[in-house]
């Protein structure tokens, strides 16, 4: 009888969707799935489905590190995905926590600023982000929309070649109205295009999510960046095509 391998610990920092389409149960389904133990932190519950959004009850700090404490205590983490979080201030706080515990640790942000349903979490940004928060994390992965907030930048190309001065960025092609689902990807400062074996005209809610928590457990798994990248794009297009609902299977 082999070995069995012992998976990594993969965190995710995120909201609680109950309709499970988006934030921490998402992110677990999808580290479950490729082959890492998912371990989730809540920063909010929100009261939503796949196709409504009525409202989100932030979480303290207070709270989501009193969730964290045990969390570190107890296992070996060395990736986080961050999602849904209430602001810069408790990013940063957050991040900095991660940091005490593993100097070493990859964090992965996703910055969710609006729902698919339509709801506005951050309508606006501080002017100047804080160049810290970019400098402590490995890889951004956000949306044409988001980036342009995060930059200051009308051009989203522009946007993430300022912020990949810092870190790796994702920019993902689900609003890249030019060349529809093409991705955009800078690692160590270097661009890669990713391009779509095909593409479906299948939206699912959470689709952000899982790319993001996908690209932390190919990580996790060893991959290089650019593999893990082509493995996240790949497993966001299985999830897309899984059925004709708004939710996606992950199969």
């Amino acid at each position: 009888m082999s070995a069995i391998k012992k998976r990594p610990y993969v965190l995710s920092i995120a909201g609680y969707d109950a309709c499970a389409g988006a934030g921490v149960l998402a992110d677990v389904k999808t580290f479950e799935h490729i082959g890492v133990y998912g371990l989730a932190v809540s920063t909010c519950i929100t009261y939503q489905n796949d196709t409504k959004f009525e409202g989100v009850h932030w979480l303290s700090k207070k709270k989501i590190k009193q969730q964290l404490y045990p969390i570190l205590d107890a296992y070996t983490i060395d990736y986080v995905k961050i999602g849904l979080i209430e602001n810069l201030i408790v990013l940063g706080d957050v991040i900095q926590l991660l940091l005490s515990y593993n100097p070493k640790i990859k964090i992965i942000w996703d910055p969710i600023l609006r729902a698919s349903a339509g709801f506005d979490f951050h309508k606006k940004l501080p002017k100047k982000i804080s160049k810290h928060i970019f400098s402590a994390i490995d890889w951004i992965t956000p949306n044409w929309n988001e980036i342009s907030l995060l930059s200051s930048e009308k051009d989203a190309i522009v946007g993430a070649e300022k912020l990949a001065i810092f870190c790796n960025v994702y920019l993902k092609g689900g609003h890249n109205i030019e060349t529809p689902a093409t991705d955009m990807v800078w690692i160590n400062k270097k661009l890669d295009i990713l391009h779509p074996k095909e593409i479906t005209a299948l939206s699912k809610h959470g689709t952000g999510c899982v790319l993001s928590s996908a690209l932390t457990a190919y990580l996790a798994l060893g991959n290089t960046a650019h593999k893990s990248c082509e493995l996240s794009k790949e497993y966001t297009y299985q999830f897309l095509i899984s059925n004709n609902s708004n939710l996606g299977y992950h199969k």
